[in-house]
């Protein structure tokens, strides 16, 4: 049975519970344990699958499909263990369950209320695959005292009551603010946070305090003494100048160890931390720099592209380079010439999106990659892009576009070179979408396989023929334009198992252009780069030697 870890978050939000959690996770592996790692979001939102990237960031697919938070992304690229539609629960979710049983009669006529119903079907969420491994860390979304999340620190603070002493412990994260005209760290914030959550029940085994300078012994001694916690579990946590530093920072401060002895696990095992070391090495000490320009709609907030920043990195990672990526507004080249933009960069990443809002500067940044020999890498919406380039400027196809801005324009402008993609075989049956279905949950989603050509440069970067990547679209590429597109030299590379869904493109007379449906960015760890972000890395590495 696991012993759990409860993440909760006071003061101010986007401290970091997400990447403490995951560097937790890593350290505990370390030390030889098996973890999985989860996240109770209290919004109302069935799951973000809806939400704008500008709203909540970027959306993280899981190999069976969910929609999830960007923090279960963070769990992924720190612990290397594939997340779980049932490793991420919002109170949207929780409801729409509760809801759906007391329809069906399954409470037998009572009255439903948050105690017991609701915070039962969360600690019925909680137990799922407990047996599984040594840890479970669950991170609690949003702050102490915001009241869409008491349901869910009710439900903790009932769960860590019904099980056997010892088999629960609270993490607490702060802010510990600096005031710069008396020169002091302030822990009233702190105590007040940690007596919030004391007055739900709930008193925290171990204090992460968020800190822009060194805590003094003194401050330690007072938030022991006031929040009721060891001195030796108040632990700090200092401003990082990679993420990927917290593992080794944190055990540094001795976050693991406090953790272990709060559950009382003596003697600890001593932990293996040779890969993070390296992977420190790898980032602090690279052998060159290349600039990648990431040309999208969703620039203004970076966590919209999260996963393809990570992944950039794990690629620089993998070839001892600093990835320099900077962030270009697609809309711009709708009146600009994108030269002017795009030179000097070496290599050219266009990411997914959605509507047609930017989606001739994206195809215009495809044009300039293929004809001047730069490095390029389309991904969902930028190889859709790529193809409707070819298909505009070589292929005879002039009005080449998509059917996706055809429906929200709600004229017919364009050839439908990509289509609203209505039917798909999943596993052993077939998915069937209409155009006006419900937006969420409807997209093809998850992990699905894909046959890559003999020879082709895919083949060559995944060093087989048969690969699974994640996916999240509702339009697709149109097949029946392939014989065209072959002939000016767009190769489909990369196919659906029945040979019906393009999954892959690329230029044959080109030195690295590829796109890809899927998502590769998803699967890209730091110890273990997603392929075609090594490859394409490794290209624009070559290329930075030639300009």
């Amino acid at each position: 049975m696991a012993r759990y870890i409860f993440i909760t978050g006071g003061v101010v939000s986007s401290l970091g519970k997400g990447l403490a959690s995951a560097a937790l996770g890593a350290l505990l592996q370390a030390r030889g344990f098996s973890v999985r790692l989860r996240k109770l979001d209290p919004y109302l939102n069935v799951d973000p699958g809806t939400m704008s990237p500008f709203e909540h960031g970027e959306v993280f697919v899981t190999d069976d499909g969910a929609e999830t938070d960007l923090d279960l992304g963070h769990y992924e690229r720190f612990t290397g263990v594939a997340a779980r539609k049932t490793d991420s629960i919002s109170s949207g979710r929780i409801y729409s369950n509760v809801l759906e049983k007391e329809r069906r009669g399954d409470y037998l006529g009572k009255t439903i209320q948050v105690i017991p119903h609701v915070t039962n079907e969360i600690k019925d969420f909680i137990h799922i695959g407990e047996d599984e491994v040594d840890f479970m860390l669950c991170e609690i979304g949003g702050t102490v005292g915001d009241i869409e999340g008491l349901p869910f620190f009710e439900a903790i603070r009932q769960f860590a009551h019904e099980q056997p002493r010892g088999q629960c412990v609270f993490m607490h994260l702060t802010l510990l603010p600096f005031l710069a005209a008396s020169g002091e760290l302030k822990t009233k914030p702190t105590q007040h946070s940690v007596k919030e959550l004391q007055s739900i029940g709930i008193a925290p085994d171990i204090l992460v305090c968020r800190s822009e300078h060194p805590i003094p012994e003194k401050e330690r001694e007072k938030l022991a003494l006031f929040c009721n916690v060891r001195p030796e579990s108040v632990i700090a946590a200092y401003d990082l100048k990679s993420i990927y530093d917290a593992p080794l920072a944190y055990h540094k401060e001795g976050l693991d160890q406090a953790v272990l002895d709060a559950f009382g696990i003596t003697p600890a095992p001593r932990p293996k931390l040779d890969v993070w070391e390296d992977v420190s090495d790898r980032i602090h000490n690279p052998e060159g720099e290349v600039k990648v320009a990431i040309v999208g709609k969703y620039t203004q907030l970076e966590d919209a592209y999260k996963s393809i920043a990570e992944a950039l990195t794990h690629g620089g990672m993998a070839n001892r380079v600093r990835v320099k990526a900077e962030w270009i507004d697609s809309e711009i080249f709708d009146s600009e010439d994108p030269a002017a933009h795009l030179q000097g960069y070496h290599a050219i990443l266009v990411p997914g999106g959605f509507g047609e809002r930017g989606t001739e500067g994206k195809i215009k940044a495809a044009q300039f990659a293929r004809e001047r020999n730069v490095p390029y890498l389309g991904i969902c919406l930028g190889m859709q892009m790529a193809v409707i380039e070819a298909a505009r400027n070589l292929a005879g196809l002039p009005d080449a576009g998509s059917e996706e801005f055809d429906h929200e324009s709600g004229k017919k402008r364009f050839t439908p070179v990509v289509y609203h993609l209505k039917e798909w075989v999943q596993g052993n049956h077939t998915v069937a979408r209409k155009l006006d279905d419900d937006k969420g949950g409807t997209m093809r989603l998850g992990a699905y396989s894909a046959v890559l050509s003999e020879g082709s440069k895919v083949a060559e970067i995944y060093e087989g023929v048969d690969i699974e990547e994640r996916h999240r679209h509702r339009y697709e590429v149109d097949n029946k334009y392939r014989d065209k597109l072959e002939k000016c030299g767009l190769v489909f590379s990369g196919m659906s198992p029945d040979g019906r869904l393009p999954e892959i493109v690329e230029w044959k007379n080109h030195p690295w252009f590829i796109g890809v449906q899927f998502h590769p960015e998803l699967k890209s760890k730091p110890f273990a780069p997603a392929p075609l972000f090594r490859d394409f890395i490794r290209a624009a590495k070559e290329m930075s030697r030639l300009v």
